[in-house]
């Protein structure tokens, strides 16, 4: 069932703007129900101003209404396996479970490695702590 966020992620690694790293990458997230959202990274040339796939898939699903996320896939053009940034981690919390999939891809040959985010980023920051 990975394989079409593997698909859609690569999709999107392609249309990163990444011309000061030259290291373009793609994220696509699937909601508990069921709906698809892909981003690139964008960076821009005042360092650290730029945004992350991830943070591009997230904000495209709170767009759309916010959700939940099941699963995301994560690609990068020079990476075999590209995991998120510690940033992209907390923010894949914010709106996931501890049982949220994490899909680490690699371009040429798909999913690799899948970890729960709870694996990925152990005692993340709750959400509920600030209620």
């Amino acid at each position: 069932m990975a394989e079409d966020l593997f698909v859609r992620a690569r999709s999107a690694m392609r249309k990163a703007h990444a011309p000061y790293s030259k290291f373009p990458v793609g994220a696509a997230l699937r909601t508990r129900d069921g709906r698809i959202y892909a981003g690139c990274n964008v960076e821009v040339v005042s360092f650290p101003e730029g945004w992350c796939a991830e943070t591009t898939a997230i904000s495209q699903m709170v767009m759309d209404g916010g959700g939940e996320i099941a699963e995301i896939a994560v690609v990068a053009e020079k990476l075999s396996q590209c995991s998120p940034c510690g940033g992209c981690r907390q923010r894949i919390a914010e709106f996931g479970r501890p049982e949220t999939r994490i899909h680490l891809c690699d371009a040429e040959g798909g999913v690799r490695t899948t970890l729960t985010l709870d694996e990925m980023l152990p005692r993340s920051f709750p959400t509920e702590a600030l209620s």
